[in-house]
Parts: structure tokens; sequence; C-alpha cells
């Protein structure tokens, strides 16, 4: 059995070296295809690959056209919008991903954003803090729940809401549950969208439920950038001049968001929400054990096609 790395951006080295020691334990061949730049190298490589674990690539319809041994493919991290589903269940692949891998280094990064947003960006002018303020967590899942932890030392006064999760698991983790989408932009000086990019999802964060948020309302994004209606959030950012805008997620209009929102504005220059030496060591280990698991004994436990 053939394991293949197929990693536009790698792997630390470390990360590496443990997938190696998991695959080769398992008694299995690992091969690697680092840095790619082109499809035809990725659809070469996984032509006799039994098992393939990515990151961010890309896995469509042509890539499982070429991998005629495939049987499953691993996503190190939480999010798997990069591959087709309903392909892949077509080409018999399981797919599954490695949830809760990176949930830390995400909410970390939620509140590095969000100091240097209430700190106006560190332009030498007085901000606020942190402290007292009213935070909504939109879906109380992996991040969501490490997002609420790290509030609690901040001081905020935390809310969420999940349609998928009971109030009383909220509840439970020191945190008001609220009873819609609505509510929590109703309620809070600053929203934190946890939320995956599904048909149900996309563009929902739009005009109308942004413009709940009080005077002063931060919106921070860390999910994904399709679940904003950016024309809309644009509009109400031009009519409302006390809103912000945080991401690590560049919108698809970030040269509009950032001509017209100077120092109301941020996004990173590229999805930074799982780059930690740690999530990356984490979540490549855990694809990997999630390889041999179903491999050797058919375990399915995190799959995402049905």
């Amino acid at each position: 059995m053939k394991v293949l790395i197929a990693t536009e951006k790698p792997f630390a080295k470390v990360a590496v070296d443990g997938i190696r020691q998991e695959i080769e334990g398992a008694g299995y061949e690992l091969t690697l295809l680092e840095k790619y730049t082109e499809k035809a190298q990725l659809l070469e490589a996984v032509k006799d690959a039994d098992a393939v674990i990515i990151r961010s690539d890309i896995i469509d319809n042509e890539v499982l056209d070429a991998a005629k041994q495939l049987k499953i493919v691993v996503r190190a991290g939480a999010g798997y919008d990069n591959v087709d589903l309903a392909a892949a269940t077509a080409h018999n692949v399981v797919v599954m991903n490695t949830p809760g891998q990176n949930s830390n280094a995400v909410a970390e990064l939620v509140f590095g954003l969000l100091v240097f947003a209430v700190r106006n960006f560190y332009n030498g002018k007085a901000g606020t803090e942190l402290k007292g303020k009213k935070l909504g967590i939109l879906a109380f899942g992996n991040v969501g729940r490490n997002v609420a932890r790290i509030a609690a030392g901040f001081g905020m006064d935390i809310y969420a809401y999940d349609a998928f999760c009971p109030k009383e698991v909220i509840e439970a983790a020191g945190v008001h549950a609220v009873d819609s989408t609505e509510a929590l932009f109703d309620t809070c000086d600053i929203v934190s969208l946890h939320i995956p990019a599904t048909p149900e999802t996309k563009n929902s964060i739009n005009y109308e439920m942004v413009s709940r948020m009080p005077k002063g309302g931060i919106l921070i994004n860390t999910a994904r950038k399709e679940v904003i209606d950016e024309a809309g959030l644009i509009k109400l950012m031009e009519e409302r001049e006390d809103l912000k805008y945080v991401s690590d997620i560049a919108p698809a209009t970030a040269e509009e968001f950032a001509a017209k929102f100077a120092g109301r504005y941020f996004a990173t220059p590229k999805k930074m929400g799982a780059q930690t030496a740690e999530a990356n060591i984490n979540a490549g280990i855990a694809a990997a054990k999630q390889i041999v698991g179903f491999l050797r004994d058919g375990i399915t436990k995190f799959q995402v096609n049905k």
C-alpha cells in the first residue's frame, strides 16, 4: 500500500517525520509531492496511491479519475471544501478531516486579530480593551470552545449560538446560549465566525445580519470567506463608519475593502489559522493515524462523505 503526502504548502519536517513513523511503522510505503506548481504533477503522483494526505490542495473529479487505486483522502485540518465529496463518493473514495487538531491555533489567532483591531491596528491612537466586552461565538465546535476558554481569561462576557449544539453544553462551558444567529448579532460587540462553508451558510453573514451589531461592532472571520456576503458587508461599512472587519481570509474583493475602509479592515496575506508548528504536526500525524486505522481496520470515524 502506498500513501502519498501531496502538499503545495508542505508540512514542517518534524510533521513529515511523524507521519513517516506512523505510515512506515504500519508497513506501508510513504511518498512525497511537495511544493508542486502544476496540477499535472499531482495527477501523475496519485496514479498509484492508495491513500493521500493533503492540506489545502484541491481534490476534484480529474484527480480522482487519475487515482485508480485510491481508497482514502485525509484533509489535515477541519475544513474540507477543497475536496469534491460527491466525486469522491462516486469513485468509492473515503474522505476524512482531522477535527480539533488546529483548534487552539485558530482560537489564539482570533485574539491576536482582536487585540490588533481594538487597539486601532496599532496606529498610535487610543483604543479599547476586550475586558467586559460581549463576545459572540457563531458555532460552538472545537474552535468555538477554545475561543470561549481564552475569552474567559480576558474577562469577556461570552455568548454563543450553534444550531447543532445543545444549550446545556454551551452553558456548561460558562457561556450564555442564545436562540439564533440574529440574537447573537443583536447582543454582541464582537462576533467571531466559526461556521463551515455549506449551501446554508454561504453568504449568510450579510447586510441585514451584520447591521444588527451594536455601535463599534467588530466582525472577525477565521472560518471561510464564502460565508460573507462581501457586497452586503461593503455597503454596510460604507453606511456605518463604526464597524470593523478583520479576517485571516482575504475577501475576493480585498482591494476594495482595503481602499474604502483603511483603519477598519484587515486581512492576513494568507489563511493563517492553522499556521503554527504545533497545529501542523498535530494535524499531519492525526491524518496518518486515521489512514492506518482505515487501511488496517476499516475505521471510518472521521469520514465526511457518506
